[in-house]
């Protein structure tokens, strides 16, 4: 039952279809959200303002940039009184060490650098071949963005270890896997969870593709983040992965089944020729893959715009992005524009009600694929790295579960990746920067196109563009 139920608040968008998780929260308590100018930021905080039977509490908001600080703050004040969200108060501070103290759940959205060194992740490996629609992940941008932001995400860590121990951390903010590694090799003691919504889209997304309602699918999902495996997909006992094969190659033969799925077509190619349907987006995925991005008439066949695999995608559009988003923020504070109070499906406050009311509920989580004695999660996946499996929430906080094993070319791919990864992620805590050569010539996507004296010569040139954001690096 309980299985039925968490399916059921997870996947639903309109806030007056899900259903409550049961009891009532007995305290107030304290939200640090670090980063406040994401765009994460508004949607998770109104979530949980929105919890059922809660107590309020505290918001504390923290960003650098004192100005976005202060939209956001000014946004979340609006919302409290607009909304009557009664016993919740905000604060903000450029200091997190100022409001740490107290806080019980910790949201990390941190943005390193901001949008200053977007161009380099993109256009310097460009130049050698390698093209990246995201490129936040994995590869030369992904690794980047980690050498980046590690440093101060262990930073960060060491505080909380320091002044809020038993606060969960709820981290947002990519490289996912290379975040959630540094976290469990550094700071362990520190309970710390990677949260995404690609599991939840996705599985909503493929009921939606086989006609049948999401509350009635029984399905398991494991791998790695932005890389996991829908290895079960079944409605009232029938395995809808023969469905939705056949609609797959329709797609891929030009002969779409609707004018909605003419996307997504390199997910539906690995989910050909591997088995299982993957949980992002062809534009995340192809850079995670050695098959589709390294010529030009692989990716006139397998790209199409924005998310499906446009060249330089986030590259030409973050920035603008970013700047749109703040002068919306502002237009929601002012009343000039209407904000959606909808309860969303991000993990956040549906972990956080879970926890507080000791009701068991399950999401997908990024942890360490360790079980204490019970041994890993994921049995043919690194034992020292991060995995992405289902997790229960109750008063204890996250508690991961055993998969097992995945099928082998699936685990495969999954490890391809983690290889790159592990030597990241070492780059990043020992801030050593032949770890990061080595990093790159493990990436998939960056061997299949560069020679090792190449990636070595791309990485050195990367490292000098942003030298300003990688200090101590040796």
């Amino acid at each position: 039952m309980i299985k039925k139920t968490v399916d059921h608040v997870g996947h639903m968008k309109a806030s007056t279809d899900k259903v409550p998780l049961r009891g009532d929260m007995t305290r107030t308590i304290k939200i640090t959200f670090l980063g406040a100018g994401s765009g994460f930021a508004p949607k998770v905080l109104n979530d949980i303002m929105m919890i059922d039977s809660n107590k309020g509490g505290t918001i504390a908001l923290v960003d650098i940039d004192a100005k976005r600080l202060k939209i956001m703050k000014d946004y979340i004040a609006t919302l409290i009184v607009k909304y009557n969200y009664r016993g919740w108060n905000v604060v903000a501070s450029t200091n997190r060490k100022q409001v740490l103290e107290g806080t019980d759940y910790i949201i990390n959205c941190i943005e390193v650098s901001g949008t200053a060194c977007v161009k380099h992740d993109n256009d310097i490996p460009l130049s050698y071949g390698i093209d990246q629609c995201i490129g936040d992940t994995i590869g030369p941008g992904g690794l980047f963005k980690a050498l980046r932001t590690v440093p101060e995400w262990l930073n960060i860590l060491r505080d909380i270890q320091d002044i809020c121990p038993n606060a969960l951390v709820l981290n947002y903010t990519n490289p996912m896997s290379i975040m959630c590694l540094a976290a469990g090799r550094v700071t362990p003691n520190v309970q710390v969870v990677g949260l995404c919504h690609s599991v939840q889209g996705s599985s909503a997304g493929l009921a939606k593709r086989a006609g049948v309602d999401i509350k009635e699918v029984e399905w398991d999902c494991a791998g790695i983040n932005h890389l996991a495996w829908f290895t079960k997909f079944k409605h009232k006992g029938k395995d809808l992965y023969p469905l939705l094969m056949k609609y797959a190659e329709k797609d891929l033969a030009g002969n779409f089944v609707n004018e909605n799925d003419t996307h997504d077509l390199v997910r539906k190619d690995m989910m050909l020729h591997f088995g299982a349907y993957i949980t992002e987006s062809s534009g995340h995925l192809s850079e995670y893959l050695p098959y589709y991005r390294k010529r030009k008439d692989l990716m006139k066949k397998y790209m199409g715009p924005n998310y499906n695999g446009e060249s330089g995608f986030y590259s030409r559009n973050w920035p603008q992005w970013r700047i749109n988003r703040d002068k919306q923020l502002q237009e929601y504070a002012k009343g000039t524009k209407p904000f959606d109070c909808a309860r969303t499906w991000e993990y956040a406050s549906w972990i956080i009600e879970a926890r507080e009311k000791d009701a068991p509920f399950r999401i997908h989580g990024n942890v360490m694929n360790k079980k204490n004695d019970a041994g890993p999660l994921i049995a043919n996946l690194a034992h020292d790295g991060v995995v992405e499996v289902a997790c229960m929430i109750d008063r204890n906080g996250i508690n991961p579960t055993i998969y097992g094993k995945l099928p082998p070319q699936m685990a495969a791919i999954c490890q391809s990746n983690m290889n790159m990864y592990d030597l990241a992620a070492t780059s990043a805590i020992n801030k050593d920067i032949g770890a990061a050569i080595h990093s790159l010539m493990l990436d998939p996507l960056t061997a299949a196109i560069c020679s090792p004296k190449e990636i070595k010569e791309m990485t050195l040139k990367m490292f000098k563009a942003e030298k300003e954001y990688l200090k101590g690096f040796k």
